[in-house]
């Protein structure tokens, strides 16, 4: 992110609408994975600029006469709703050091560039964490789930339109149905957003 490293946005595979999306697709896995979150300045709203420590960040990107303010405050607005979603969610942070609280669901989905774990809060509650990183919609695709949650729901898409994505949800409460898939118990569908990261808890 220095000295000729670029910014993260920067370094994001096709276009302007790909390279946010993949951005916020990574901040959510990042904010999901258990460690702590290390951003430079100016990364929380797409700076295109990397960090300098000869000047401030691009303040006016988010000046809404400049024409792609949009673009810049969908990703500040999002890395404001991660940080407000994982003060209020326990699996996120309570059990970070706890080998117990992560599992693998999906880690190896070459073909389908899918990524899927859960996190566990210190009393059981899971959040699960999916990321889709191929620039296609994924309908129904399905991922392993365990059978003591009765219902999923979606508490955080990093493609909604106000964050300046395609707006790919799954609005209705998520069933899991007693079909064994990735060596767990039970199996959820859900509509995968292309490039992009989607949290859900228990309903």
């Amino acid at each position: 992110v220095v000295h000729g490293k670029r910014s993260l946005v920067s370094k994001m595979p096709g276009d302007w609408w790909q390279q946010r999306a993949n951005l916020r697709a990574y901040l959510a896995f990042m904010w999901a994975h258990p460690g702590k979150q290390l951003l430079f300045m100016g990364q929380e709203f797409a700076q295109g600029a990397e960090w300098s420590e000869a000047h401030g960040p691009d303040w006016w990107l988010l000046d809404p006469a400049y024409g792609a303010e949009a673009d810049h405050r969908g990703v500040r607005d999002l890395v404001r709703d991660l940080n407000v979603v994982y003060r209020h969610t326990p699996a996120l942070w309570e059990r970070d050091i706890d080998p117990a609280g992560f599992q693998w669901i999906v880690g190896d989905a070459a073909e389908d560039n899918v990524f899927a774990f859960l996190r566990y809060a210190a009393d059981g509650t899971p959040l699960l964490s999916v990321s889709n990183l191929s620039p296609v919609v994924r309908h129904g695709y399905r991922l392993g789930v365990p059978d003591d949650v009765q219902a999923w729901h979606e508490t955080l898409n990093t493609d909604l339109g106000k964050y300046g994505g395609g707006d790919v949800t799954n609005p209705d409460a998520v069933k899991p149905e007693p079909q064994g898939w990735h060596g767990r118990p039970a199996s959820i569908t859900l509509n995968l957003p292309p490039l992009a990261t989607v949290w859900l808890r228990p309903a």
